[in-house]
C-alpha cells in the first residue's frame, strides 16, 4: 500500500545573526519558559524554525530590555508601551547601536518613554522628571550580543549523551 506524499517545509538554517532561545535566555537572564510565555502572549515573537525559536538581534535587544524593566517591577501593560515605542523608533537607530557607533539610552517612568543618544538630554530628562525614571543603556545591551560565545548549529541539535550506570 502506498503512503500519501507528505509536504515538507524548507528547512532554513539559522544564520550567524540569529540567536537560539537558550542563548537569549542566558543574555537576558530569564528562563526558557519566560521566553515561551512572552512569545505566546505576543510580547516578543521570534521566528520559528523546526519548533525552535530563533531571535534576530533587534528581538534579543527587546527581550533584554523587557527582562531588565520586568525585574524593576514594570507591568506587562507598561512593557508593551515601551516595546511599541522601541519597535517604532529603534529601527532607524539599531544599526548604529549594534555597530557601536552611538550610545543610546531608554528612559521611562512607565508613561513617558524617551530614546536619547546625547548624554546632556538624558541628564535634562532625569532632572526635570516629575516621578522616578528608569534608565536602560541600550548600547550596553547591544554590545553584549556580539562577544557572546556562539555554539555551532550542529552542537545545538545533537542529543545529549547519557551517563551509563555502572552496575
Amino acid at each position: 500500500m502506498l503512503k500519501p506524499a507528505t509536504k515538507t517545509r524548507p528547512n532554513p538554517q539559522p544564520t550567524s545573526d540569529t540567536y537560539s532561545s537558550s542563548e537569549v535566555a542566558k543574555l537576558a537572564r530569564v528562563s526558557l519558559r519566560q521566553l515561551q510565555w512572552w512569545d505566546e502572549r505576543h510580547v516578543v515573537s521570534p521566528r520559528h524554525l523546526n519548533h525552535r525559536r530563533m531571535y534576530r538581534p533587534a528581538e534579543v535587544l527587546e527581550v533584554t530590555v523587557i527582562a531588565e524593566l520586568r525585574r524593576k517591577g514594570f507591568s506587562l501593560q507598561k512593557l508593551r508601551k515601551v516595546l511599541r515605542y522601541l519597535q517604532r523608533d529603534m529601527d532607524q537607530r539599531l544599526s548604529d547601536v549594534l555597530s557601536g557607533d552611538s550610545s543610546l539610552h531608554l528612559l521611562t517612568d512607565g508613561k513617558s518613554v524617551y530614546l536619547e543618544d546625547r548624554q546632556e538630554r538624558v541628564i535634562d530628562i532625569l532632572k526635570n522628571a516629575r516621578q522616578p525614571m528608569f534608565l536602560v543603556c541600550l548600547s550596553d545591551h547591544a554590545r553584549r550580543l556580539y562577544p557572546f560565545p556562539r555554539k555551532s548549529v550542529r552542537s545545538e541539535t545533537q542529543p545529549l549523551a547519557r551517563k551509563a550506570r555502572v552496575g
